[in-house]
C-alpha cells in the first residue's frame, strides 16, 4: 500500500507580496483527494477516526506513521461519493488542512505556510475569506490556519515518537489484505504494517506501564478494534463491484507495494 502524500499541486509559500489580494472560498468538494487510498492520522485523531476507518502503519524507521485506509487500490478513495462528499462524519485532519501545509528546510528547524494556488477555491475575486487586510496585515482567518497547521506540526512530532516506541518495542508486523469482488476479480491491499497482538501480549510489565503512562496503550487497542473497519471500505464500493462477502481476508507477511 502505498501513502499517497501528494495531492498538493502548486504550492507557494504565502506572503503579502504574492497574496495580498488572494482569497479561499472553502467548500465540500473534497475532489482533490479522490485518487488517494490513504493519508496520515494523527495519534490524537485515533478515537474519532477508529469508527469509521481501519488504522493501520506505512513506511519505515522514522517515516513509519499511521495511516487512514479508504481504498483498496491505487488511485481510488471510496470515502469521497460521485458528488465529491465525504461520506462518514469524521475527516481526518490531513484533509482538512487543505490548500494550506507547512514547507520545511532539509534540516526541518524552519517552517513556512505555504498554498497550493491549483486549489479550486482560491480567487482574487474576493469570493471565501481574505488571506491579507488592505493594510497587508494576515488576517484572523490567516491567523487561525497557522494556529491549525502548528497544531498538526505539534500533533506529528508526538506521533513519530508514539511510532517510534512501538518500533522499539518489536511489536510491528508485515500486513495485507486480499478482496473478492462481484466480478471475481481479487484486489489485495498490501505493504503496510500491524501490531502483532501476541506480541503485544509478550511485553514486559515495566514496557505495558510506558505504553500506558503515554496514553499508547489506549492507541494501541483502538488501531487493532480498527482493523474490522476493513469490511466498512467494502461498503463504499459501487454496486457493479460489491465484494461477494462482508468478509476481507488479511495476509500476515505481505509487505509487498500495490
Amino acid at each position: 500500500m502505498a501513502t499517497q502524500l501528494l495531492i498538493y499541486g502548486q504550492v507557494e509559500a504565502v506572503n503579502k507580496q504574492r497574496h495580498q489580494d488572494w482569497s479561499v472560498k472553502a467548500g465540500r468538494d473534497f475532489n482533490f483527494a479522490k485518487t488517494v487510498n490513504s493519508v496520515p492520522l494523527m495519534a490524537v485523531e485515533f478515537p474519532s477516526a477508529a469508527a469509521d476507518y481501519s488504522i493501520v502503519f506505512a513506511g519505515s524507521g522514522d517515516e513509519l506513521l499511521p495511516v487512514v485506509v479508504m481504498g483498496i487500490r491505487e488511485d481510488e478513495n471510496l470515502y469521497i461519493d460521485s458528488a465529491g462528499a465525504w461520506n462518514v462524519d469524521y475527516v481526518p485532519a490531513f484533509i482538512r488542512r487543505y490548500p494550506f501545509v507547512f514547507a520545511s528546510t532539509d534540516e526541518g528547524d524552519t517552517l513556512t505556510l505555504c498554498v497550493d494556488e491549483n486549489y479550486e477555491g482560491c480567487n482574487q475575486e474576493g469570493r471565501g475569506e481574505r488571506l491579507f487586510d488592505a493594510d497587508g496585515e494576515r488576517t484572523q482567518y490567516l491567523g487561525k490556519v497557522l494556529d491549525f497547521l502548528q497544531d498538526y506540526q505539534q500533533h506529528f512530532q508526538r506521533t513519530q515518537s508514539f511510532c517510534k516506541q512501538l518500533n522499539a518495542l518489536g511489536l510491528f508486523e508485515d500486513m495485507g489484505a486480499k478482496f473478492t469482488l462481484a466480478s471475481g476479480e481479487e484486489r489485495t491491499l498490501s505493504g503496510f504494517k500491524v501490531i502483532n497482538r501476541e506480541k503485544l501480549k509478550a511485553l514486559s510489565a515495566e514496557d505495558v506501564q510506558s505504553l500506558f503512562d503515554n496514553d499508547g496503550l489506549e492507541l494501541v487497542y483502538l488501531h487493532l478494534q480498527s482493523m474490522q473497519n476493513l469490511n466498512k471500505v467494502l461498503k463504499h464500493l459501487p454496486a457493479d463491484t460489491a465484494p461477494e462477502s462482508a468478509a476481507s481476508d488479511l495476509l500476515p507477511g505481505d509487505s509487498t507495494q500495490h
